[in-house]
């Protein structure tokens, strides 16, 4: 068996549901990531995401669109959130497509700031091949492949979870002491030995940490 993991971009400019723009354009939220999504018979999607900052410009959003069915928030900063709503084409197609497939979705999938996903998936190459050959060919949605190899649900679950860009940082924080006991280095540190802002080294850490615990309970 084995995995691949790939970012997903909507065509410029758009997103994979009108709901998911607006949420998407909000400063004062940010969607973490999606835990389960599933096309139901009724042809809306159940989704059970996780987000955080201002939970209640979420409501807000969800409350005003005209596509959402139905939703339930719990939490403050840090929050879930369960939805049904009427997909958009291109959602309800990539959907069918993953239904029909060989492959399976290894959640969670991780949302990006600019609207696109990381999502692992699970299957054979095979089934890799014709699927991404498909949403090529009939969907407006770009893929960028960013790791594939043998699956292991023990060894690799932990580093699948994270960005390209999180490993990096995390690499750099156990390399020069951050994870030492005691502490042998700052978020300064760590920033220069990647060549970023020490805010955003701290902010990289505090996801890479939130979501290895996350997985680690799972």
């Amino acid at each position: 068996m084995r995995y691949l993991t790939v970012k997903i971009t909507p065509a410029e400019g758009e997103a994979f549901h009108p709901t998911a723009a607006a949420l998407r354009d909000e400063s004062a939220i940010t969607r973490e990531a999606i835990h389960h999504v599933e096309l139901l018979a009724d042809d809306t999607v159940l989704v059970f995401a996780e987000g955080s900052g201002d939970s209640g410009r979420y409501e807000a959003i969800m409350r005003d669109s005209s596509l959402v069915e139905e939703y339930l928030v719990s939490g403050e900063d840090r929050w879930m959130a369960v939805s049904q709503f009427q997909p958009s084409d291109v959602m309800r197609r990539f959907l069918e497509f993953e239904r029909e497939s060989d492959i399976v979705i290894e959640t969670p999938i991780t949302i990006n700031s600019d609207g696109s996903v990381r999502v692992t998936y699970v299957g054979s190459d095979s089934a890799f091949q014709e699927a991404l050959r498909r949403v090529d060919e009939e969907l407006p949605l770009t893929y960028e492949v960013m790791e594939t190899g043998s699956y292991d649900p023990d060894v690799n679950k932990l580093l699948r979870v994270l960005t390209t860009r999180q490993q990096e940082v995390l690499e750099a924080a156990v390399e020069v002491g951050y994870y030492s006991t005691p502490r042998e280095a700052t978020h300064k540190d760590v920033a220069e030995r990647v060549g970023i802002a020490p805010t955003t080294a701290g902010e990289h850490l505090r996801k890479v940490e939130e979501q290895v615990f996350d997985a680690l309970v799972r």
